[in-house]
């Protein structure tokens, strides 16, 4: 599956179903600085025969200090592999959310190959996590193909759900007025 028309709701709709955040984590982001977002990423295999390709990376936000005409638009780097992911990421924000000047780099650490089943490899990750007590790594499971909007997927909702709390932190510092929201 790929998505290739972002006029075609439907297959947006699906492309975006069919990845999935199958072990979530719990922490916010920071309402100021740079927040690291760490995952491992199961891909699907490219036919229907292994290999599962196990990708661990990290998501780099960062929040300018200092708002100027050249960092005002959302910026995604190495997310996907030609101009339609970013297209798919510009779609994305333009009728959903906004996270204007937020600057998204994908750094991918480590890439490895392994010839079983997606649902097995994901359980086994969770297990292994959960034995290492290790509660700041996500895991994303996707289709062959669709491991950026895995990831995008992943950094948006760790987004939406930091929302709340930054703005609570800003309200709390003075920023923004008591009786917002």
């Amino acid at each position: 599956m790929k998505f290739n028309d972002f006029s075609d709701y439907e297959g947006f709709r699906a492309s975006w179903d069919a990845v999935k955040i199958c072990r979530p984590v719990r922490y916010t982001l920071f309402t100021f600085g740079d927040s690291d977002l760490h995952y491992i990423l199961v891909s699907g295999p490219r036919d229907a025969d292994p290999p599962i390709s196990i990708r661990q990376g990290t998501v780099k936000i960062s929040r300018p200090l200092i708002i100027t005409a050249n960092n005002a638009p959302t910026e995604f780097h190495n997310f996907f592999e030609g101009q339609e992911g970013e297209e798919l990421a510009r779609f994305l924000m333009a009728r959903t959310a906004r996270f204007q000047n937020l600057q998204f780099d994908n750094v991918i650490e480590s890439e490895r190959f392994v010839s079983d089943n997606l649902e097995q490899t994901v359980a086994r990750l969770g297990q292994k996590l959960d034995e290492e007590d290790e509660d700041r790594v996500a895991i994303l499971s996707a289709p062959h193909g669709l491991g950026g909007i895995a990831v995008l997927r992943y950094s948006l909702d760790r987004i939406a759900q930091s929302t709340p709390e930054n703005v609570a932190e800003l309200k709390e510092r003075g920023f923004l007025p008591q009786d917002l929201m």
